[in-house]
């Protein structure tokens, strides 16, 4: 038992997972943002997420290079 009378978890929630997708890591400073319906390339930014973004070409949400292609 912890000191506070309570057994300690392992932090995992129900699924056993733990730390949601990409199992808590990110992908990292580099990388591009891909947009799903016209395939138009634009690097990524640090600290903005693709889905902020919106395709240059067609105003379409952009995602991760890495999502798309973990897909496949």
């Amino acid at each position: 038992m912890s000191p506070f009378g309570r057994r300690m978890g392992n932090g995992l929630g129900k699924s056993g997972q733990g730390r949601g997708r990409n199992n808590g890591g990110g992908f990292g400073a580099g990388g591009f943002c891909v947009c799903a319906k016209c395939g138009t390339k634009v690097p990524h930014e640090r600290g903005v997420k693709c889905t902020e973004v919106k395709c240059p070409n067609c105003g379409h949400v952009m995602v991760r290079e890495e999502l798309l292609n973990s897909r496949g």
